[in-house]
């Protein structure tokens, strides 16, 4: 926070109790990871028993002779009662047991840790990109947009993030495949090799998210550049870099951290379907052949990995903002 408030965040957090005040914070942050995690599991189980048709049969083929088809759903549990695939589940979980994948025969662990990295590179990757592009574009536009100035320019970049903001990741990967790919030869068309391959990937997870933050980042802005605490320093005289990076910016980038990391677990979920635009060998294909191959316990294993990311990613904001803004500990408590 800027140098130049009546009262400093630490202060406000130390007249408190800081201590107190941290460690309730912990316990309840821990007490939602954990009840978010129940309900993530539970809903994993719960989703092969509400998909239709027979994961068994699916993977032994529909010419399978009934009895094989039995002898394979016994040995697999799926003729025990419900409460105790339930419970035999979690206790896999805790183990690190994800169970076998039904297409593959491969332990469906070793398949996460083979196709996991490529789903966190383009998704850290985007997400890097997308908030690089979007701090010093939406504050940039509202230190020249202040006060009603360049409506023209405001005009043009309100119109222009909100269209594409509005594109959908699946059809953004698909246009930008038909243009740079098909149209000019620019670029790989599919798959994952040379750096030029990540672009098309790592640009369609990137453009819509960056044209939401860079929106929140200027609107943030805006409200910090009419506070005492800027008056103050420009009556100073202090130089304009020193008044938007030291004393502007810091204050406007809290708001900006909770939908940051808002996008990148909706980044993480669109990794789902720019993955199968561009062949790209992660989670997100993965679990999408598993499903057309009804190979639940795939499916149900990548599904709690990227539910499990959605978790930690807002655990990591949740930290982080209190860390950068003390003073959100005490409208919590």
């Amino acid at each position: 926070m800027s140098t130049l408030d009546t009262a400093s965040p630490e202060s406000t957090v130390r007249g408190r109790s800081g201590e107190h005040v941290w460690l309730s914070f912990a316990v309840r942050r821990l007490v939602r990871l954990l009840v978010s995690v129940w309900v993530l599991l539970t809903a994993a189980f719960g989703m092969i028993h509400v998909i239709p048709g027979d994961p068994v049969r699916a993977a032994l083929g529909q010419n399978a002779p009934a009895a094989l088809v039995e002898a394979r759903r016994a040995a697999l549990g799926l003729t025990d009662p419900l409460w105790q695939q339930y419970l035999r589940y979690l206790g896999d979980l805790f183990t690190g047991h994800f169970g076998t994948s039904m297409s593959t025969g491969l332990p469906v662990s070793q398949v996460i840790a083979d196709r996991l990295p490529a789903t966190v590179e383009i998704a850290g990757y985007a997400f890097l990109v997308a908030v690089v592009v979007a701090v010093p574009l939406g504050a940039g536009m509202a230190v020249l947009t202040r006060g009603g100035r360049r409506g023209r320019t405001e005009l043009a970049f309100t119109s222009t993030t909100v269209v594409l903001a509005a594109i959908p990741e699946f059809l953004l990967a698909v246009g930008l495949v038909f243009v740079f790919a098909v149209s000019f030869g620019w670029l790989p068309v599919a798959g994952r090799g040379d750096p030029a391959s990540y672009l098309l990937p790592v640009a369609a997870l990137a453009i819509g998210p960056a044209a939401v933050l860079s929106r929140i980042v200027r609107v943030e802005m805006l409200a910090v550049l009419h506070a005492d605490y800027v008056r103050t320093a420009r009556a100073k005289r202090l130089p304009s870099a020193v008044v938007y990076l030291r004393h502007a910016l810091p204050n406007a980038l809290t708001a900006t951290l909770t939908v940051a990391g808002m996008l990148l677990g909706a980044m993480v979920a669109g990794t789902v379907l720019v993955e199968n635009v561009f062949a790209w060998p992660g989670l997100g294909s993965t679990i999408v052949q598993s499903i057309i191959a009804k190979d639940y316990p795939q499916v149900q294993a990548v599904v709690l990995v990227y539910g499990l990311g959605v978790l930690l990613v807002n655990l990591v904001v949740d930290v982080a903002i209190a860390v950068l803004d003390p003073r959100s500990l005490k409208k919590e408590g």
